[in-house]
């Protein structure tokens, strides 16, 4: 028997939607075990709020008994960051007779030092706590004692972590045993915070450039192109191999980070949600990346090398180790390949969700 459930989700980002990608890989890998997943979008943005809920009262009439999965982050839900109007989406699959579960991709509020930042960071909070109100199962893609505004996690809480979003070779090749190593760095935030990213870049690879000599850095995803002229100017006067593309299509990223021989995260600290990071281990990369408050395991068992935000020395001598040494990398890659098919791999985020969306 095949069972039906919805992923709903608010407004698409542009110009890639992570969480409707999330949503896609998800469905493919429930369908072989059993589970239809549709996915609808509240187009709030399009129609207007009005409009969009009143479309949405008459879906739900033929959601009664059915899982609806809302997907949460505060931008699906508004314009900028205020996603109260989430809670009356729950309410009106409360009243159809949904089975509403919430998945947390924003586990935490926006930071920020504003006066706004700070209204925005008190209506999300309240949005959220509110949201544990009106559903039946939630879904945090970090551990929920690492959040901090739960004291403690809801009994219908669960823990699944995100996926690559990419299309994964079910047997993937060895990464290349190419003279000229090769760091790959998979997107750049924009603004400030991607500016500092691309700062932290350069001096990472000009310290291994010294040490070691000739290598290769690949650069692309979101706002890569962006950067290209200050990486350029940066890295001019070194052996340095420099490759910069925007967006690419899925299997490019797999194909792009195959050939590294080490992923750079530099986008704030890593953790079980955050899908760029993720692609370099699914794709059986080391990755070197940030500690913070939401690092935990299972990340903590792929081949990560983890590094202090405030010590960029520590950065600096973790990529001369990993691109110098062939043990210790060999050693990182074993461990991330591992760590994807145990726990990022569809079938797995898959097989945590099917316990339970299944009828008991």
């Amino acid at each position: 028997m095949t069972i039906s459930c919805i992923a709903l989700l608010g407004r698409k980002d542009e110009p890639v939607d992570a969480v409707e990608e999330y949503c896609r890989y998800l469905a493919a890998a429930l369908q072989t075990q059993g589970i239809q997943l549709e996915i609808h979008h509240v187009l709030w943005k399009v129609q207007g709020w009005p409009a969009a809920l009143q479309a949405l009262r008459l879906q739900a009439i033929k959601w009664r008994d059915l899982w609806v999965l809302v997907q949460y982050t505060a931008l699906a839900w508004s314009a900028r960051g205020f996603p109260q109007k989430v809670l009356q989406v729950l309410k009106i699959l409360k009243s159809a007779g949904a089975r509403v579960g919430i998945v947390f991709h924003d586990v935490e509020p926006y930071p920020g030092t504003r006066l706004i930042d700070s209204v925005r960071r008190f209506v999300q909070l309240r949005t959220m706590r509110r949201v544990l109100d009106f559903s039946d199962l939630e879904v945090f893609t970090v551990p929920p004692e690492k959040l901090s505004w739960l004291q403690a996690a809801p009994p219908n809480a669960i823990f699944v972590p995100v996926g690559p979003n990419l299309p994964i070779p079910t047997l993937q090749e060895p990464s290349p045993q190419d003279p000229v190593p090769t760091i790959g760095v998979f997107s750049i935030t924009g603004g400030e915070p991607g500016a500092r990213e691309t700062r932290v870049i350069i001096a990472a690879v000009r310290h291994a450039s010294e040490k070691i000599g000739k290598l290769r850095l690949s650069v692309f995803g979101r706002c890569a192109e962006l950067r290209e002229t200050v990486l350029r100017d940066g890295l001019h006067d070194l052996p340095v191999d420099l490759s910069v593309k925007g967006i690419v299509d899925p299997a490019q990223v797999v194909h792009k980070l195959s050939a590294c021989n080490v992923l750079l995260f530099v986008r704030g600290p890593i953790s079980s949600r955050r899908s760029s990071a993720i692609a370099g281990i699914a794709c059986g990369l080391p990755v070197i990346a940030y500690l913070g408050s939401e690092t935990a395991a299972p990340i903590t068992e792929a081949g990560v090398v983890l590094v202090s935000q405030d010590q960029p020395h520590d950065l600096n001598a973790a990529l001369v180790r990993v691109l110098s040494d062939a043990a210790y990398r060999m050693n990182l890659t074993a461990r991330s390949r591992d760590a994807y098919k145990t726990h990022f791999a569809w079938p797995a985020i898959a097989a945590r969700y099917r316990v339970f969306l299944s009828p008991r």
